[in-house]
């Protein structure tokens, strides 16, 4: 399996992003698709998640500022993220699996990641 993030930049304060993750080589009809993130020093945390019963979640801290989609044909995952703040800024991955629960935002769940792609907000 490969997950390959790409769309990461600098923006200002207020700007948007689109982040894409595009997976390879998954063969199960089930997964959960989830977008993580982890600023310096802090722990990695739950941002998305996409699964393939159609559930999905945001966490409270970009809830009404990003947005969390799929394309199946091109087996990509997006997040858009609109009016960012400096407290966006951190590496965001993209992760896949089959955790307990269709849509996971729980990092200890996912066996397969991406790189990451690096999100920085200027005030």
């Amino acid at each position: 399996v490969q997950v390959v993030e790409s769309g990461g930049g600098s923006v200002q304060s207020g700007g948007s992003l689109r982040l894409s993750c595009i997976v390879s080589g998954w063969i199960y009809k089930s997964y959960s698709m989830a977008w993580f993130r982890q600023a310096s020093g802090k722990e990695r945390e739950g941002v998305a998640c996409i699964g393939s019963d159609g559930s999905r979640k945001l966490a409270d801290s970009v809830e009404g500022r990003f947005t969390v989609s799929q394309d199946n044909a091109k087996n990509t995952l997006y997040l858009q993220m609109n009016r960012l703040e400096p407290e966006d800024t951190a590496m965001y991955y993209c992760a896949i699996d089959r955790p307990y629960d269709y849509c996971s935002v729980s990092p200890g769940e996912y066996n397969y990641w991406g790189q990451g792609t690096q999100v920085t907000v200027s005030s």
